[in-house]
């Protein structure tokens, strides 16, 4: 069936659960997971260059940080499900695409994520990264509601 499955996690409670069913799934079909988290840049408008150094440092500083928080959550609940995972952070000004191209450089057969993560009205306006995955991907997507 699926042998090699990619998880997107952004640590929101929608994709933590999402993350909980997708390694149950895992376990159920023996497949292996690639359990992925993708920052996104600051987008900052001009100001001051040494409030600006200072401001990005710290955003860079503390997305790291929430990153490897929400990979270390989802290593303990991989090892509680004996499900064999790799672990990847990244960053990328879109995320779907880095969604995507993870998938295919990793050998993935699917995708399982969550219907919406902790973009909130953005999502709704914006268009959520689960529906560009859903549009783009040759791979198959199974979205967690």
């Amino acid at each position: 069936m699926y042998s090699h499955i990619l998880i997107p996690t952004d640590g929101s409670s929608l994709s933590t659960a999402a993350l909980e069913k997708g390694l149950s799934f895992a376990r159920d079909v023996r497949a292996k997971a690639t359990i992925l988290t993708i920052t996104e840049p600051l987008h900052l408008f001009p100001g001051r260059g040494d409030q600006l150094e200072h401001m990005c440092a710290e955003f860079a500083r503390n997305s790291k940080e929430y990153a490897v928080r929400c990979l270390a959550e989802a290593e303990a609940k991989a090892k509680a499900l004996h499900v064999p995972c790799e672990f990847m952070q990244m960053e990328s000004t879109h995320p779907y695409q880095a969604i995507i191209d993870t998938a295919a450089e990793r050998g993935c057969d699917l995708i399982a994520m969550a219907s919406h993560g902790r973009r909130g009205v953005a999502a709704v306006l914006l268009g959520s990264e689960t529906l560009k995955v859903l549009t783009h991907s040759a791979i198959p997507v199974l979205v967690y509601r």
